[in-house]
């Protein structure tokens, strides 16, 4: 039988989607740690870089076109998910924090240049499951246009969890234990939200991808045949909401999957992939919503790559 997603590719064999912007950054020395995750402000044409060493700035900021703007270094110790938020009149700059002394176990707003604005979670205190805003290593942070936030927690602590907080911080639903069960995970490791009011998890190392319902919390389908050889690391959906971006660190590589439309989830259909250099580790990956260019953090090559669509 002929899933829906069928017709939109009479063929596997795919051309080229994208091109590596072999002049993006304009000065890659400034790079300095490992280049752990990178989020993109497609409104203002800024692209923020979290790394991570001893005596380097925790977070970069680039033009999209690749010239180094600043850099700041406040109050983030090990940065791990990084993740711009964009109102009318403001943007703001969510950061996971993995870090074990005093500013770790937290998930931190910033002003573009990096004023510490709000924190949830307890600073240097590992969370149990039982408190919503106590976080073990969390993961990534996604923030709808209406102030709504998702938050994957953690990259290998205690708690394995998907949270939604309203705007003003208050739990609206929270899902997930350590398991591979439906709706448990291992490592919840990056979380995205599609135009169609779902929400979509890289269950790392259980090797799938869980998707829920953003309104309830209700758990909708998964997908894991794509995800033998390395479990998706990352999730990023392209510009049209067609596709999704997945990166898999282990196997170097970026894969690209049909995003279905409304209904029924499916099992996933891989596209295309990009093959990177080996040990080139892409971690985690952002795109840019207006252009449609994937930024690749990668803390193997301890770089950010950018490709862009064809």
């Amino acid at each position: 039988v002929l899933k829906a997603y069928d017709y939109f590719y009479p063929s596997r064999e795919e051309q080229q989607m994208y091109k590596l912007d072999i002049g993006w950054p304009k000065t890659p020395e400034g790079f300095t740690g490992q280049t752990f995750c990178v989020a993109v402000d497609s409104l203002h044409g800024l692209v923020y870089v979290g790394q991570r060493g001893d005596n380097v700035p925790k977070v970069l900021v680039f033009s999209e076109e690749g010239y180094f703007l600043y850099s700041w270094n406040d109050t983030v110790e090990m940065p791990h998910g990084i993740f711009v938020w964009n109102t009318a009149t403001d943007s703001s700059v969510w950061i996971t924090d993995v870090g074990t002394g005093k500013y770790g176990h937290t998930v931190k707003q910033y002003s573009p240049l990096g004023k510490l604005m709000h924190v949830l979670g307890t600073p240097g205190n590992a969370g149990s499951s039982l408190i919503p805003l106590q976080f073990d290593q969390p993961a990534e942070i996604f923030v709808e246009e209406n102030g709504d936030i998702y938050v994957v927690d953690g990259d290998g602590g205690m708690n394995n969890r998907l949270i939604k907080l309203s705007n003003d911080y208050k739990e609206i639903w929270l899902t997930g234990i350590n398991g591979t069960g439906i709706g448990q995970f291992k490592i919840p490791h990056s979380v995205t939200v599609d135009a169609f009011g779902r929400v979509w998890v890289a269950d790392r190392d259980n090797k799938r991808i869980q998707v829920f319902d953003k309104v309830t919390g209700e758990w909708l389908g998964s997908w894991s045949s794509c995800f033998s050889e390395d479990g998706p690391y990352s999730v990023r959906f392209t510009a049209d909401y067609k596709y999704l971006i997945v990166a898999q660190l282990n196997i170097n590589r970026l894969a690209v999957l049909v995003a279905p439309p409304v209904g029924a989830v499916g099992d996933c259909v891989m596209v295309h992939t990009i093959q990177l250099a080996d040990e080139t580790k892409p971690h985690l990956v952002d795109v840019d919503m207006k252009s449609g260019a994937i930024y690749v953090a990668e803390i193997g090559a301890q770089q950010v790559q950018k490709f862009v669509p064809l």
